[in-house]
């Protein structure tokens, strides 16, 4: 979030006419800015390779063999590359997400036999070496241009429902946003999110999903305020906090959707307010997931709308939250306590 911060600021430096994109100032501040998200494989090597057990390092290593910039060079130019006689497809990896989440899916398999059949005393460097020379061409040959189709696909599907309907896009958006959080679906939009910024300067899908996260923040408010049980009232009111600053798996797994009613209550306020920021032109020009922290990214035209829809959208997520009511929200709490107790 820290380098979209820094790209918004960016721009209306540069718009209000304070630096200029030549200016030396700039370019660094702008390399700053801009290394995370061309160097976004690198980091999601990481936390992928934390969440499905495969070797960070190695993991590490196969992302920087997908931004390396000789092959990046190669690519850009439109030149042709093969391995081993085999065409491969010219695809765009720096600020990639598809390809290198497959390839760390593919490396944690592929170490479970190097592990145990390899020596040890050879194991230490022939383990990831082996590694490597399998995932890094599987990834350049197949996993590279599924993820390009999948990012097409993505984006071909959502310009056309934008062009049909901005509000319907945006109600569509708002209502399934917190879901797909929930699966970790979110990341296949990044890479059409980044190719709207780069190919138009601002992005319209991340407005849309404002009223989503801040109808997360009301539900659990309301949450808070309803339970006498004191242990939930903090976890919905903590979770409140977090989520108006853009954080809202605390509140999805803590609050709503164990609940269940202020997930259905959060999700309708997403589509009101979604579909209201349809009606403007409402954009990012910079990749930030919607927050009270994030909104010099959304500065521009429709910017008051989105502003207005996310206020809007916590509002309805507290309301409705507050007119569907729980019964029995400390009960609940209290058996599942007991029932972890017991099992633990």
């Amino acid at each position: 979030m820290a380098a979209a911060l820094l790209k918004g600021i960016l721009t209306l430096v540069v718009n209000g006419g304070i630096l200029s994109e030549t200016d030396g100032t700039y370019r660094i501040l702008y390399a700053i800015a801009d290394a995370f998200f061309y160097y976004l494989p690198v980091f999601l090597a990481y936390t992928a390779s934390v969440k499905l057990k495969a070797d960070a390092f190695t993991s590490v290593m196969i992302a920087v063999a997908l931004v390396h910039p000789d092959i990046t060079a190669v690519f850009e130019k439109g030149l042709g590359l093969d391995f081993l006689g085999l065409p491969v497809s010219s695809v765009t990896y720096p600020s990639g997400v598809i390809p290198i989440i497959l390839a760390v899916g593919l490396l944690h398999y592929v170490e479970i036999p190097l592990e145990r059949y390899l020596p040890r005393a050879v194991k230490g460097f022939l383990k990831p070496m082996i590694a490597v020379l399998i995932v890094v061409p599987v990834t350049f040959l197949v996993f590279g241009p599924f993820g390009t189709f999948i990012g097409d696909v993505l984006a071909k599907s959502f310009h056309t429902l934008y062009n049909f309907s901005p509000i319907v896009a945006g109600a569509i958006f708002g209502l399934i946003w917190q879901p797909m959080v929930v699966f970790g679906f979110q990341w296949g939009l990044v890479p059409v999110i980044l190719s709207n910024i780069s190919a138009y300067g601002v992005d319209t899908i991340l407005p849309l999903l404002g009223p989503a996260v801040l109808g997360q923040a009301g539900a659990a408010m309301a949450v808070s305020f309803m339970t006498k049980n004191k242990r939930m009232k903090t976890i919905a009111f903590s979770g409140s906090i977090t989520a108006i600053l853009g954080v809202t798996e605390p509140v999805l797994y803590g609050v709503t959707i164990p609940l269940k009613r202020p997930m259905v209550a959060a999700c309708i306020a997403g589509a009101i307010g979604g579909g209201i920021v349809g009606t403007s032109s409402a954009g990012a020009v910079s990749f930030a997931f919607p927050s009270m922290v994030s909104l010099v990214v959304y500065f521009g035209e429709g910017f008051w709308t989105f502003f207005f829809a996310c206020i809007l959208g916590f509002i309805i997520g507290f309301l409705l939250t507050w007119i569907f009511r729980f019964k029995d929200i400390e009960q609940i709490l209290d058996k599942a306590n007991e029932e972890s107790i017991a099992t633990g």
